[in-house]
């Protein structure tokens, strides 16, 4: 069974993204399994106190889940026609220290998805994580595109989807990704 890391980039109990990455891992097709992570433990970065510390433990499991997955994927909000500085923190610890970067991330295959409650879905979050990506060496899926946009009227309050195109879409997007491992 190949294991896919999924990672919401929204800490909101109601997340609209953390909704998508759960529709994802049941829509996953056979011999996939999608193991949801959190990255609501990891503190905000600073280099003193890697330096006196070391790298917090929520960060080094959430290194080895993603170094021993087969792939990753990352459901993004986007905040301020960007990527939302929590997510990117967590990135960045990750990234900790540098030479782990090829571990960790090196030649790993990734996908990017979001939902927005706006007209225009993650389009600009997820083109902004693309630099990212390539400076960590990993390997970006552009085989599909996920814009989950009017993600209130798509997702119930119960977190479950409620727009059969939209489910649709996401069972779409998670069999090509696994169809290209």
């Amino acid at each position: 069974m190949k294991t896919i890391v999924g990672i919401s980039g929204s800490l909101r109990k109601g997340s609209f993204n953390t909704a998508v990455l759960r529709e994802m891992a049941r829509s996953v097709p056979d011999g996939f399994k999608i193991e949801e992570r959190s990255i609501a433990g990891i503190p905000l970065y600073n280099g003193d106190d890697e330096a006196a510390s070391g790298v917090p433990g929520a960060v080094e499991n959430l290194k080895e889940a993603i170094a021993a997955a087969d792939g990753l994927l990352i459901v993004s909000p986007e905040y301020n026609n960007s990527i939302p500085g929590v997510l990117k923190n967590a990135i960045d610890w990750l990234s900790r220290p540098p030479a782990d970067i090829p571990r960790v991330f090196g030649g790993k295959p990734v996908a990017v998805a979001g939902a927005s409650p706006g007209g225009f879905g993650t389009i600009l979050a997820q083109a902004a994580w693309l630099p990212v990506l390539r400076t960590l060496g990993t390997k970006p899926w552009f085989g599909g595109r996920l814009l989950v946009s009017h993600a209130g009227k798509a997702i119930g309050e119960d977190g479950k989807i409620v727009d059969q195109a939209i489910r649709d879409a996401i069972r779409k997007f998670i069999e090509g990704f696994a169809a290209s491992q």
